[in-house]
């Protein structure tokens, strides 16, 4: 074994190999999920610190889990960045959307500022949960996962988060 691989608490080997295999699988899973939450220009620099952090804490990362492990990673790096450079506006819910859809440029605005209002009234919490499964395809094991509760606790969450987003949605359509 190499000074480069360390062994996780079940006995798997986490190498080179097993790196570039994670980084293979997961690096744009993780790179989408920051293009989603800042500019383009930190989504880059935030994915590395993450990958960076996956080397590191490498014998942390629970086999079969490790998207789930990411995204948290992603959400604390996130956290940190914001701490340290003030809050970022919020992703560009139109510049997100399909351009070859033939809608009304002005319509399609209208609604992506409905959505960032509905959005940015709910709990970051809540957001977070809603952004995983419905951008970032999270299945509810993972998300179980990310938020520490079963499956049941998770898909509660996920049904709750919803309920108060077609709330803030209506009010402001109102």
């Amino acid at each position: 074994m190499t000074d480069a691989a360390q062994v996780d608490g079940a006995g798997l080997v986490h190498d080179e190999d097993w790196f570039s295999d994670l980084f293979s699988t997961h690096a744009a899973a993780v790179h989408r999920y920051f293009v989603r939450r800042t500019s383009v220009s930190e989504a880059d620099d935030l994915t590395a610190d993450v990958l960076a952090t996956a080397w590191r804490r490498r014998d942390t990362v629970t086999e079969g889990f490790e998207l789930p492990w990411l995204y948290r990673t992603a959400g604390f790096v996130l956290a940190n960045h914001r701490r340290r450079h003030g809050a970022v506006p919020f992703a560009d819910v139109a510049a997100l959307a399909d351009d070859d859809r033939g809608d009304d440029p002005a319509d399609a605005t209208a609604q992506a500022d409905l959505a960032r209002t509905a959005l940015d009234s709910l709990s970051e919490r809540d957001r977070e949960i809603l952004m995983l499964v419905a951008w970032d395809g999270v299945p509810r094991d993972q998300l179980a996962q990310l938020l520490g509760t079963s499956v049941g606790g998770a898909d509660a969450a996920l049904s709750r988060a919803r309920a108060r987003l077609r709330a803030a949605w209506d009010a402001a359509a109102a």
